[in-house]
């Protein structure tokens, strides 16, 4: 009899054991992948930084959330979301962290997203470090991963010329305004470009008159962009036209303000400034007007090569 009713206490005690061990208390979500737990909840790990940089070079998996592929950063504030999905003006737009994109809501290790055109989206978000943390779609195969700043310590100029294939896209076309000195040459007559995002990096190129309307340009040429970074220099980009029939141009890109830049043709030792056209604003899906820009653009990885900067040198472009 004493056999029985220790036998029955003991597969009590094993019993309670095994479903006390399945009670989880999630007065601190576990959203943190290296066995540290800050004892903050995820929603006030996301509202410590005010703003999250989306390394596009570190995503990984095949599939894709358009709201994450099209921002370079989010920001979470009290239930609402926001993003800078635009180069043009970053760093000033909303005081730095740019539009309202929609509302979120945490659940345990789930970043619940009401977003204003893409609806509900559900991201289980893992923290990896003080600062850093990956954003894992639960529907589709792919893991964004994010770097946390405060506004006074993030660079948003870096931000901008890392990403400087993108901000070529944020106009429709760019049109030229100026040809400084040089020799004549080809590129003389092309008074129009448009980089577009079709099959990553695409331009266009016109000689129609300046002044002509955006939506009335008639493309003469096309091909496709390469940007290199320039040994020694952070603010200096060398970019090649290549063209489908004519060979490749190259240029020294210099960004002088958000809306214009300019293009030193070194073969001509010839500047060129060109101002951006209709500016496409990336809040929403925004179709162009003259259907160039029939999906919407979004980021990729880039791996840059670098050159180092030539001198200048007086002599007439061959193409």
């Amino acid at each position: 009899m004493m056999m029985k009713t220790l036998k029955s206490t003991l597969i009590a005690l094993i019993l309670s054991i095994t479903f006390t061990s399945c009670v989880v208390v999630d007065e601190n979500p576990a959203h943190f992948d290296n066995g540290t737990n800050s004892g903050i909840s995820l929603d006030q790990l996301l509202q410590s930084k005010d703003l999250w940089y989306i390394n596009s070079n570190q995503t990984y998996g095949t599939g894709d959330v358009r709201f994450l592929s099209l921002a370079f950063t989010l920001s979470f504030r009290n239930g609402n979301i926001y993003a800078n999905n635009n180069l043009v003006g970053i760093g000033s737009v909303g005081n730095g962290i740019g539009d309202q994109i929609g509302y979120y809501n945490t659940n345990g290790t789930v970043l619940e997203i009401d977003h204003d055109l893409d609806g509900a989206i559900d991201l289980e978000v893992i923290q990896t470090s003080n600062n850093r943390i990956k954003l894992r779609s639960l529907n589709q195969n792919v893991t964004y991963q994010l770097t946390g700043y405060n506004l006074n310590e993030f660079n948003f100029d870096a931000v901008f010329y890392d990403n400087i294939e993108f901000f070529l896209q944020e106009y429709t076309a760019w049109e030229k305004t100026a040809t400084i000195d040089g020799a004549e040459n080809d590129f003389d007559n092309e008074n129009f470009l448009a980089f577009i995002p079709e099959n990553r990096n695409s331009f266009l190129s016109s000689q129609d008159p300046v002044g002509t309307n955006v939506a009335g340009i008639i493309w003469d040429f096309s091909g496709g962009y390469e940007i290199f970074d320039v040994q020694g220099y952070d603010n200096l980009k060398i970019i090649e036209l290549h063209y489908d029939d004519y060979g490749t141009e190259e240029f020294e890109l210099t960004v002088l303000n958000d809306g214009k830049i300019e293009l030193y043709h070194n073969a001509s030792d010839t500047t060129y400034i060109f101002e951006g056209l209709d500016q496409i604003i990336y809040k929403k899906i925004n179709p162009s007007k003259n259907g160039m820009n029939k999906e919407p653009r979004k980021r990729f990885k880039v791996l840059r090569k670098t050159k180092v900067r030539k001198t200048k040198q007086h002599k007439t472009s061959n193409r």
